[in-house]
């Protein structure tokens, strides 16, 4: 009995998680600001690539990530943020990256993404940077 009680939290777990959003965005002035809870990497892209192609849409796209309580940002991960840097600066926009924790900040630094994105302390410095 115990089994089953413990497989019915598991899956009512997962269920409600999967309803929730990984990310989410909201204007902040002319900056799109996404934030999110979830690690960047290939179980969540997509979700992330939907709203940063709709700030792209947008005209020069001037994005934040705010990245307070994302936990990680895998390889794919980093690489769908620099592919869609590339693409915001030939549009005239960029994203900026805000509030990374101490593991994200390593893994940016080590990886030398540091020297494609601009990083800030909060969200609001960096969209008052645009």
């Amino acid at each position: 009995m115990g089994n089953l009680v413990k497989a019915f939290f598991l899956c009512d777990f997962t269920s409600y998680r999967a309803n929730q959003p990984m990310f989410e965005n909201f204007r902040q002035g002319h900056v799109d600001v996404i934030t999110g809870t979830e690690p960047i990497d290939r179980d969540t892209s997509a979700h992330l690539t939907s709203l940063l192609d709709s700030a792209r849409d947008n005209g020069a796209p001037c994005v934040v990530l705010d990245l307070e309580r994302i936990p990680l940002v895998d390889s794919e991960g980093l690489e769908l943020l620099l592919d869609y840097q590339d693409d915001f600066l030939v549009r005239g926009g960029s994203l900026k990256l805000a509030a990374p924790n101490p593991l994200l900040r390593d893994i940016l630094k080590v990886t030398d993404m540091e020297m494609h994105f601009e990083v800030f302390p909060d969200v609001s410095t960096a969209a008052a940077s645009f």
